[in-house]
């Protein structure tokens, strides 16, 4: 169980630096497509290619620094991509306060903070791994998705409110402080970090690494290709769905935020039953019933209709993927993190962060141009008939080698 079970005061302080940032990234859930949308008065195209052409550069810049993160110490560089978010995020309020924001600027700053993204997310496997014994890390990992859904849950109203109360890039500005005091929380954790047993220098062939590593694991590579095609249909709408909420059915922004933070209090439940799941029924059906399961919503999402009535659709809607999602998660993270040799983590990782943002942005792209076409409702109908066949890419069996990787021993 997750409750009552101390991980340490290091792993506390880690916690509570992803929860600062988590919360702030919340709080700004929506922002550059409704400040493309109510203030630079951008289209569907437009939003969609925000939504694609910055995480498709960030994942294209951030290739070659997961294998570089793999020979650096982790704290250093979680640190530094915190405040490189921090700066990049600033700059949107100080040029939009001084009458200067543009279109330009908003991908650019979406690419930078991709980049980061994924550098700091293959450091902090890596991180965790070293942190935490193996046998908590399903604890931690589930301790970080019940944090990610709460502050969902509560994050896109407020910013939504804030939005309308105290202008559009209230909510922005939040999200850039969010990310300096998660800097100084992980500055906090202190304590001797080992050096990573690779020294030697960068080379070309080791930026292929990380892929490497996936596509030769029986267990990972077809989880890898499900997650491609799953997270870049159900990303590749969240446009759309935007463009059908607020511009033709007339939700406001607050409502817009209202209907996906209130189903996210089902992710909170899911995280955190999801260790009770896993002792009870094993690793494998959970991950394989949970993958299915979460490919059987976004379909209904077509048939959005106006009014209070679309509002509680949509919850319900997203109640059923969020805690589908939520269950399936923290059991895939746990197990990359337990497959993974420790001088790998952070550029297989990163090369699973790069594939994902980039399926994102090319589906993304790819739907936009149909909703020009089509209209966003029968697009987002499309990927919810495609998105029925990621369940096919789940592995009917438990393919894990006889020998998983070596696991790092607990430093905290």
């Amino acid at each position: 169980m997750m409750r009552g079970r101390s991980l340490g005061r290091r792993f506390r302080w880690l916690w509570t630096a992803y929860a600062v940032s988590a919360f702030g990234t919340w709080l700004g859930f929506g922002a550059f497509p409704m400040l493309a949308i109510l203030v630079l008065h951008a289209g569907p195209a437009a939003v969609s290619a925000l939504a694609a052409v910055g995480p498709a550069v960030g994942a294209l810049v951030a290739v070659p620094l997961g294998p570089w993160v793999d020979r650096r110490r982790k704290r250093p560089v979680l640190m530094a991509m915190d405040l490189v978010r921090f700066a990049a995020l600033i700059s949107v309020p100080v040029l939009y306060a001084l009458g200067s924001l543009s279109f330009v600027q908003l991908l650019v700053v979406s690419a930078v903070v991709a980049a980061a993204d994924i550098t700091f997310t293959s450091a902090s496997g890596a991180f965790v791994k070293g942190l935490v014994p193996p046998e908590d890390l399903l604890v931690a990992n589930g301790r970080f998705e019940s944090t990610n859904w709460t502050a969902t849950a509560l994050g896109p109203p407020l910013g939504g409110a804030a939005f309308a109360l105290f202008g559009p890039v209230t909510s922005v500005a939040a999200n850039a402080v969010s990310f300096l005091l998660s800097a100084l929380g992980i500055r906090a954790i202190g304590g001797d970090e080992p050096r990573p047993r690779q020294t030697t220098r960068l080379r070309a062939r080791d930026l292929g690494e990380g892929w490497r590593t996936i596509l030769a694991h029986p267990g990972l590579r077809p989880l890898y290709f499900n997650v491609l095609l799953f997270n870049g249909l159900i990303m590749g709408t969240e446009p759309l769905l935007a463009v059908l909420m607020l511009n033709q059915l007339g939700f406001t922004p607050w409502q817009y935020g209202l209907a996906f933070a209130v189903p996210c209090l089902g992710g909170l439940a899911g995280s955190r039953l999801t260790p009770r799941l896993v002792a009870r029924f094993g690793r494998h059906p959970v991950l394989v019933v949970a993958g299915a399961v979460r490919a059987c919503w976004l379909l209904a999402l077509a048939f959005l209709p106006a009014g209070p009535g679309g509002l509680v659709f949509v919850m319900v809607v997203e109640l059923g993927l969020i805690v589908s999602c939520s269950v399936f998660n923290p059991v895939l993270a746990t197990y990359r993190l337990e497959q993974l040799p420790a001088d790998r983590i952070a550029s297989t990782l990163s090369a699973w962060s790069v594939s994902t943002k980039a399926s994102i942005a090319t589906l993304t792209a790819l739907w936009g141009v149909l909703a020009s076409f089509t209209g966003p409702r029968v697009a987002i109908g499309a990927a919810g008939v495609l998105v029925l066949v990621t369940p096919l890419l789940l592995p009917r069996r438990d393919r894990t080698p006889a020998q998983p990787s070596q696991t790092v021993p607990s430093t905290g």
